[in-house]
C-alpha cells in the first residue's frame, strides 16, 4: 500500500513540473539580453507560453495573450535613447528579464562565402587590414549576432544553431563576416548609435535555397521529397530560407547587405528572375515595406575559364544581370567590385573596400548623407569622333582618374571580331574615355 502510494505522489509530482515546464515563457534566439532594436520604430517582441495565457511585457505596460496555439507578439515603440534598457515578460509561473538591451540601427548581413568570410580571413585567403581592426574592435555599442548555418525541409520557427548577441570585442569579431563587421564599425561610429548586426549566410549557396517555397515553386517545381536535408543544404531548394530566415522574422531590421551570385553565375537570365524576387519575398513577410537592400556585384573571376567568351559561363552575363536588377529591386544599390577582383582569386581581400561601398550607398540613399557619392561610373553612350571612341558615363561628374595606362579594353567592328584598343588616356577632366 505504501509503495503504492509512493508511486501516485511521484506521478502527480512528475505532472506537476511538466506543467510548469510547458508554462515557461519562452523567446526566439534574437530576443535576449545584449541586443539592438531598431530604434525610433514600432518593433515585434513574441515567443510562446501556455495556449490563452495572459502575459505581462513591462517595458510597454500593456497586458498581452498567447493565442489557441501559445504564440504571443506584442509591437512596441522604441526611442532613439542611448540608455540601456530592459524588459520583464511574465505569465502566472514564470518570468524573462532582458537587460543591456540597446535601441539602434539594425542590419542582417546574407549570402555566400564572400559575406561569410571572416574579419581573421580563411586559411590562405586573407582579409586586409583584418589584424589592426581585431585590435581595435573593443565597442560595447556595436553588437552581433551569428546565425548557424543548418537547413531544413520546412519552415522553421526556432534557429537551432546561433551565436547569442555578443558586444564586439577581438574575441567575437575575429570569427565574424568581414563585410558586416566593417560596415557595422564605421556606421555606428558615423551615427553616433548603436548597431546591431545580424549575419546569415552560406558559402557557395544558391540563391534558390534562400527563397521560400511557396515563391520559388512560381518560377520552379520545388519538390523535396527523398532529398537529404544533410547533404549539399547550401544547394537544396528553400533550405536556407527556411532555417537562417524564417526563424529571424518579425525581428525589425533598418535594411539587408547582400553579397551572393558566384553559384548562380552560370544562369544570369534565371538569377535577374529569381534575386529580385528573393527580395520582394523576404520584404513581404517582414512586412515593414520595402526596406534598403544593398548588394555587391561579381568580381572579375576566371571560374577556371571553362567556356569561350559567349558563353553564360562568362561571369560578365551575371554581373550585368546584376545591375539589371537594380531596375527590379525598389530602394536597392549595388556595389561594383571590377578593380578589386582577380582572375584567378574568388574571395577578394579587400573586404574594407567592398563594405565602404556598401556604407556609402547607406549612409547617402538611407541615412541622408547626399554629399557621400554611392554610385560607381555607369556607361551610358558612346561617340565616334577625332577617329576614334568616346564613351560617356553617368555619375561621375569629376571625371575618370586611372593610376596606370588603362588596358584591357577590346573595339569590335560589324563583324564582332575584337582587337584591343591601341590607345586610352591616363587623366580625364569630362566623365569619358576616348580611344
Amino acid at each position: 500500500m505504501k509503495k503504492k502510494q509512493v508511486l501516485i505522489i511521484t506521478v502527480l509530482i512528475n505532472l506537476l513540473l511538466v506543467q510548469f515546464i510547458n508554462a515557461e515563457v519562452k523567446l526566439p534566439a534574437l530576443l535576449s539580453s545584449k541586443m539592438v532594436l531598431q530604434r525610433s520604430s514600432t518593433v515585434a517582441l513574441w515567443g510562446w507560453a501556455n495556449p490563452n495565457e495572459k502575459l505581462d511585457i513591462r517595458a510597454s505596460w500593456i497586458d498581452t495573450k498567447a493565442d489557441d496555439k501559445g504564440r504571443w507578439r506584442v509591437d512596441i515603440i522604441t526611442t532613439n535613447s542611448k540608455e540601456s534598457q530592459t524588459i520583464r515578460i511574465t505569465d502566472e509561473v514564470s518570468s524573462v528579464l532582458l537587460e543591456d538591451i540597446l535601441f539602434g540601427e539594425v542590419w542582417l548581413c546574407s549570402g555566400q562565402s564572400n559575406m561569410q568570410q571572416p574579419l581573421k580571413g580563411f586559411r590562405g585567403q586573407p582579409t586586409f587590414g583584418s589584424v589592426m581592426a581585431i585590435a581595435k574592435s573593443k565597442n560595447s555599442n556595436l553588437r552581433l549576432f551569428d546565425v548557424g548555418r543548418v537547413g531544413a525541409k520546412s519552415p522553421k520557427e526556432v534557429l537551432e544553431k546561433y551565436s547569442q548577441w555578443q558586444l564586439s570585442a577581438p574575441d567575437s569579431v575575429s570569427e565574424f563576416s568581414a563585410i558586416a563587421y566593417f560596415f557595422g564599425s564605421q556606421l555606428q561610429e558615423i551615427l553616433d548609435c548603436p548597431v546591431g548586426l545580424i549575419h546569415a549566410s552560406w558559402g557557395g549557396s544558391k540563391v534558390e535555397a534562400w527563397l521560400s517555397s511557396e515563391v520559388l515553386s512560381m518560377y520552379q517545381q520545388v519538390d523535396l521529397k527523398g532529398i537529404d536535408a544533410t547533404k549539399r543544404v547550401n544547394q537544396t531548394p528553400t533550405a536556407l530560407f527556411n532555417a537562417m530566415i524564417n526563424p529571424l522574422i518579425p525581428f525589425t531590421i533598418k535594411g539587408a547587405l547582400w553579397y551572393q551570385g558566384e553559384s548562380n553565375f552560370t544562369q544570369p537570365e534565371k538569377y535577374k528572375i529569381l534575386f529580385p524576387a528573393m527580395v520582394n519575398d523576404w520584404r513581404t513577410r517582414w512586412d515593414i515595406g520595402n526596406f534598403p537592400f544593398y548588394y555587391v556585384q561579381l568580381p572579375p573571376y576566371s571560374y577556371k575559364n571553362k567556356e569561350a567568351f559567349q558563353s553564360a559561363k562568362n561571369s560578365a552575363f551575371m554581373r550585368e544581370a546584376q545591375l539589371e536588377c537594380l531596375d527590379d529591386i525598389p530602394n536597392s544599390g549595388i556595389v561594383i567590385t571590377m578593380d578589386l577582383g582577380r582572375e584567378n582569386f574568388g574571395h577578394p581581400p579587400q573586404k574594407k573596400e567592398i563594405a565602404d561601398r556598401l556604407l556609402f550607398n547607406a549612409l547617402n540613399q538611407t541615412y541622408g548623407f547626399e554629399e557621400v557619392a554611392c554610385k560607381s561610373p555607369e556607361y551610358k553612350a558612346l561617340e565616334v569622333k577625332e577617329g576614334g571612341i568616346e564613351l560617356i558615363f553617368e555619375y561621375n561628374t569629376l571625371g575618370l582618374y586611372s593610376f596606370d595606362q588603362l588596358t584591357g579594353f577590346e573595339i569590335a567592328g560589324n563583324d564582332k571580331v575584337f582587337g584591343l584598343a591601341r590607345k586610352s588616356r591616363t587623366f580625364f577632366l569630362r566623365p569619358m574615355l576616348h580611344f
